[in-house]
């Protein structure tokens, strides 16, 4: 059995909100009791819209954060409170790729000096040895090696990004995430980032994690999706899955909101409307509740308890059956002690409250 490169379990991070702002409530999780699992050679897109906390996530699987709670484990080590020579060392194994080219590199360094730093951080070459090196990585993402005494401002955004994945390659690391790494790139550019990253994947023999907001990107890229809301995993399949029968009514209209290639034609599942709530004083029982057209009582009242279908698919919704009837998903697991305890405070409060199904109080 092949045991997950990395893990974590019941992942929490709290952020303190300016005061002036949440005088309530001054504290906002950003990411609130996440398990998850990434295996060896797969890659895991991560999918929400902004303010879901999927990049707080990706910083905290590879200890760039430190969590408020829970444990993360790499290669079947726990990682979560290391320090020293052993977070350096996995600083090297876990590399990230940030979301900004124009930011994420020192305009007052070199090319050379830019993709070398990990080399001189981490490896114990000659001058000559790290140069050599740095114009065989620059040749790997597509760059000419006489470029590796240019600055950062010379380049375009996609250039810059080549750069930004030459860097991350140099430490020679097992797993890569990708914060949004072809969002801030022009459309016509964005197909060749993701094609090299492939490429990349393919000849190191890496990990990936992507985070990303945009579906046609992962489409393309990833093995399985983990969706997320509000700083909780909602749903998680393989992406075939996702994209072919998205069980959680989120997921579906997230997939209902992406650009269709044929203008006017009809949509089959619903757009979704709102904004996103505000994560210092979350919404009580199902977080999506305030946006979902499927939303009952039960919803209102009781958090749902994620449940494990076919094929290990995870969703977290009351009514996931109810609402894709037709669709031939069958639980392969049966419900937690959990679940079956706030199903039976639900149906003893619609009971005393003599209330309806719809949530109208009967005469």
């Amino acid at each position: 059995m092949t045991l997950p490169i990395l893990e974590c379990t019941d992942l929490s991070k709290t952020f303190a909100g300016p005061t002036r702002l949440f005088r309530r409530n001054p504290q906002v999780t950003a990411v609130d009791r996440i398990s998850l699992q990434v295996m060896p050679g797969e890659t895991l897109a991560i999918v929400g819209e902004s303010g879901s906390g999927k990049s707080t996530l990706g910083r905290l699987l590879l200890r760039l954060l430190a969590p408020s709670q829970g444990e993360v484990f790499y290669q079947g080590e726990e990682i979560t409170k290391a320090s020293g020579e052993r977070l350096n060392q996995l600083r090297r194994e876990l590399q990230i790729i940030f979301q900004d080219p124009f930011a994420s590199l020192n305009p007052r360094m070199t090319v050379e000096r830019i993709v070398g730093e990990p080399l001189w951080l981490h490896e114990s070459l000659s001058g000559r040895q790290r140069q050599e090196k740095v114009i065989d990585l620059l040749q790997t993402v597509g760059l000419p090696a006489a470029w590796a005494r240019r600055y950062p401002h010379e380049f375009s955004g996609g250039q810059r990004q080549r750069i930004g994945i030459a860097r991350a390659l140099a430490s020679g690391p097992k797993l890569l995430l990708g914060d949004e790494p072809v969002s801030a790139l022009d459309v016509s550019v964005q197909a060749q980032v993701v094609n090299l990253l492939e490429s990349l994947k393919q000849q190191f023999g890496l990990t990936m994690i992507v985070v990303a907001h945009g579906l046609g990107v992962i489409r393309h890229m990833s093995d399985r999706v983990a969706v997320m809301y509000l700083g909780q995993i909602i749903e998680l399949a393989t992406v075939d899955e996702i994209f072919d029968t998205p069980l959680h009514p989120y997921t579906q209209a997230l997939i209902a909101s992406a650009p269709r290639l044929q203008p006017g034609a009809a949509r089959t599942l619903p757009v979704l409307q709102g904004d996103l709530p505000n994560p210092a004083s979350p919404p009580s029982g199902c977080r999506f509740h305030t946006r979902c057209p499927h939303v009952r009582d039960e919803c209102r009242q009781f958090e749902p308890v994620q449940q494990i279908i076919a094929g290990g698919r995870r969703i977290a919704c009351h009514r996931w059956q109810e609402i894709n009837r037709d669709r031939s998903v069958i639980i392969v697991t049966p419900p937690s002690a959990a679940f079956l305890q706030r199903r039976a405070l639900f149906e003893q409060a619609v009971k005393q409250q003599s209330l309806t199904p719809s949530g109208e109080v009967t005469p």
